[in-house]
C-alpha cells in the first residue's frame, strides 16, 4: 500500500490561478484507506476550493488511479465536466497524479504527499512511478516526476549533459526535464518551470527509523512486530 496524506490547504491553493474552475479526482484505493482519497477527501477538497473562490465543476472518485489506460476510460465517462475545468486536482499517490496527467491536456495538480512504503507502485501500475518523497512537486512539473524520469533526480532543470532531448546517462532515453518542459509548454504553464523547489527533507523518505534497525535481523523483526 502507498501511504499518502492530504497537503495543507495553503499549498494546494498556491498552485491555482484566481477563479480557476476545478475538477476533482480522488483514488478509492490506497489513498482512501489513508483517509486521503475516496468520497471523504473529494468532499473535503470541494469545500476547501469553493470557500476559497474556486468553482468546482465536478468530481469523481475512482476505485484506483494507478493505471493510465483505465484512468483514461474512467475520465472519458465524465469528459464533459472535465472539459469545463481549467485544471484538475487529484487526491492520490504520485502514481495516480501522473496517470491522470498522462491522459489529459490541461494542468493536473496533486492534493496529496506520498510517503515511503517499500517498492509498491499501485494496484495495477503502468510506467508511471512515484519516489514517495513526502513532498510532491508534480504541481510544478506538469504531472511528471523529476525524481523518477531523471536518473540524476534533478529538481531544477536538465543537466549539462543532455543533448537534443536525450539523456546522457542512458542513451536513447528522453531527457526527463525536456519532457517536463514540453508538457508545461503544451498546457500553457511555463511559469511553473521557473518556480524554486527547495531541497527535499529526506527524513520523510525513511520507512523504518534507525531506532528500529538495531540488529542484523531488523527487517524480520520489524515485519513480525507489524503483524
Amino acid at each position: 500500500m502507498l501511504v499518502s496524506t492530504l497537503k495543507p490547504k495553503e499549498e494546494i491553493l498556491g498552485y491555482l490561478r484566481d477563479g480557476e474552475r476545478i475538477f476533482v479526482v480522488a483514488c478509492g484505493g490506497c489513498a482512501e484507506v489513508c483517509e486521503a482519497g475516496g468520497e471523504k477527501a473529494l468532499e473535503e477538497l470541494r469545500s476547501t476550493l469553493e470557500t476559497s473562490g474556486h468553482p468546482v465543476v465536478g468530481g469523481k472518485a475512482f476505485p484506483f488511479l494507478c493505471n493510465k489506460a483505465l484512468v483514461g476510460i474512467g475520465l472519458s465517462r465524465v469528459s464533459g465536466k472535465v472539459e469545463e475545468a481549467d485544471a484538475v486536482l487529484v487526491a492520490a499517490c504520485g502514481v495516480g497524479v501522473q496517470a491522470v496527467a498522462a491522459v489529459l491536456e490541461k494542468p493536473v495538480f496533486p492534493a496529496s504527499n506520498t510517503l515511503t512504503y517499500g517498492a509498491f507502485q499501485g494496484i495495477w501500475p503502468s510506467e508511471e512511478r512515484c519516489a514517495r518523497c513526502g513532498e510532491c512537486i508534480l504541481a510544478y512539473t506538469g504531472g511528471i516526476c523529476p525524481l523518477t524520469v531523471c536518473p540524476k533526480g534533478l529538481l531544477h532543470g536538465p543537466c549539462g549533459g543532455s543533448y537534443q532531448g536525450e539523456c546522457e546517462v542512458e542513451k536513447g532515453r528522453p531527457c526527463g526535464w525536456q519532457r517536463i518542459y514540453d508538457r508545461l509548454a503544451k498546457i500553457g504553464r511555463l511559469d511553473l518551470f521557473v518556480r524554486f523547489k527547495p531541497p527535499k527533507d529526506r527524513q520523510k523518505e525513511l520507512d523504518v527509523p534507525l531506532s528500529r534497525r538495531k540488529s542484523i535481523f531488523w527487517a524480520l523483526e520489524y515485519t513480525e512486530e507489524e503483524e
